[in-house]
């Protein structure tokens, strides 16, 4: 008679146990966990300017002069400045007409100082533009602008991805 015992030897256990870490550690290599949060960075910037981009255009259609401009008549349009140092009477501006959320600020998170605008009033035009920490983004067709929303120069290899080049994501 023979007597057959059903189950896994120790070594038929570590074989497989050690395969599925493998698949493991080359699942986690190829999903990039930190690009994944930097992507997921640039999605709520990008996001942030284009709400306030939309903003002071909508404003601008209602009020007939950007809102960091006192009146029609009587506007100093701002250099090339982060979101967060452009005057709070600005935003409040956009505010008060029902165009931007009263938390619009702290609904941003910090993300203010990450985003330049660039506006005029006469002709009117205002760009909001952000720096990409992301491949994907970096690598985006969109991304071929100066921080002040002008084209950048195609001799600077624009986009490349490279984090040193000088390319910004514009909403214009």
């Amino acid at each position: 008679m023979k007597n057959f015992k059903k189950g896994f030897t120790l070594i038929e256990l570590l074989i497989v146990i050690a395969l599925l870490g493998a698949l493991a550690v080359g699942l986690l290599a190829a999903l990039d966990p930190f690009e994944q949060l930097k992507k997921g960075t640039d999605t709520g910037i990008r996001n942030t300017a284009a709400e306030f981009q939309g903003a002071a255009v909508r404003y601008y259609s209602i009020k007939n002069y950007m809102p960091w401009c006192s009146d029609a008549t009587t506007c100093t349009d701002p250099a090339t400045v982060t979101l967060e140092s452009l005057s709070a009477t600005a935003i409040a501006n956009i505010v008060t007409t029902g165009e931007l959320k009263a938390d619009f600020v702290q609904l941003a998170g910090g993300q203010l100082g990450n985003i330049w605008v660039t506006g005029l009033n006469d002709p009117p035009s205002v760009a909001a533009c952000y720096k990409p920490t992301s491949k994907s983004f970096s690598s985006n067709g969109n991304t071929k602008f100066n921080k002040d929303g002008t084209l950048a120069s195609q001799q600077s290899g624009c986009p490349t991805g490279n984090p040193a080049d000088n390319c910004y994501y514009c909403i214009k």
